[in-house]
């Protein structure tokens, strides 16, 4: 498959950030699906653990300078950006004061979850998707990682249904099996729902634990790749539950860069996906 645009929006990135599956995960395919002539760009969070100086980050000007309203609060957006060394591969990063200058990721020293982690991902999930708009570039696919992308398939489906951007965009989720531990601000529907996103699947974040936000995430996606070979019943059980959902197993980083690309072309050319948006109220 070549020719297409892909973004990958995730929660880490090597050598960003420090080596796990994600990470590493992101890297091979984002080097390899642009190596065989796809038109590739990578989004993150630019948490405060990121040392700035030593990847080069530098603020990308003429994308910054918008404010997002979180919570009926103006707060202002800043994107920064680096390479990937020894790729000619953009890494985006999503700042801002409020959110992400602390030198964590979603605990404080204690061990505790920030109160406002469900703010962070609304922020980062805007900020990514207002980005790309203004980059005036329309992805062909969206390959979510890590738990604070999970609000951007509910956003695209229904924020931003009628923006001819993000229309025929597929959606791709990799989940693994590594919870959070703590719930998202209880509060988290009506501040998705001051940006006038409605839906009935928004009751699944009454208790807004992991569990819940990964099925509100699969829900408005098109494809799910397991990073993981086990999962919770209630994971499992929910992905068979969503039938317009293409499914891939585990595989091993080493043998995802061929199984990917032939993952994304079934996505892409699957009318199934089409005709259960048409069908589908909640979207």
């Amino acid at each position: 498959m070549t020719g297409k645009r892909i973004l990958y929006v995730s929660s880490d990135l090597f050598p960003f950030s420090s080596e796990n599956k994600i990470s590493l995960s992101v890297l091979n395919a984002s080097k390899f699906m642009q190596s065989i002539g796809n038109d590739v760009r990578i989004f993150m969070p630019r948490f405060g653990l990121i040392n700035e100086r030593r990847h080069q980050l530098h603020e990308v000007i003429r994308l910054s300078g918008m404010n997002l309203i979180i919570n009926n609060i103006d707060q202002p957006l800043l994107i920064k950006v680096a390479s990937i060394p020894d790729a000619r591969l953009q890494v985006y990063f999503i700042d801002n004061e409020e959110y992400f200058k602390r030198k964590a990721i979603d605990k404080d020293e204690k061990g505790n979850f920030f109160v406002d982690n469900d703010e962070r991902a609304l922020f980062f999930t805007k900020g990514v998707l207002e980005a790309v708009k203004k980059l005036n570039w329309k992805p062909d696919i969206i390959h979510l990682y890590g738990w604070i992308s999970f609000f951007i398939p509910l956003y695209v489906k229904k924020m931003y249904k009628n923006d001819a951007l993000y229309q025929k965009t597929r959606i791709i989720v990799s989940i693994y099996n590594n919870p959070f531990k703590g719930l998202l601000n209880k509060d988290v529907i009506k501040k998705i729902k001051l940006d006038g996103v409605k839906s009935n699947q928004l009751e699944i974040m009454k208790n807004p634990d992991y569990f819940n936000l990964t099925k509100l995430c699969l829900y408005y996606s098109d494809a799910v790749m397991k990073g993981d070979v086990f999962f919770p019943e209630k994971i499992e059980n929910y992905i068979k539950k969503i039938n317009k959902l293409l499914v891939l197993k585990y595989y091993p980083i080493e043998e995802i860069k061929t199984v990917y690309q032939q993952f994304y072309k079934k996505i892409i050319l699957n009318n199934k996906i089409n005709q259960f948006r048409k069908n589908d109220k909640n979207l």
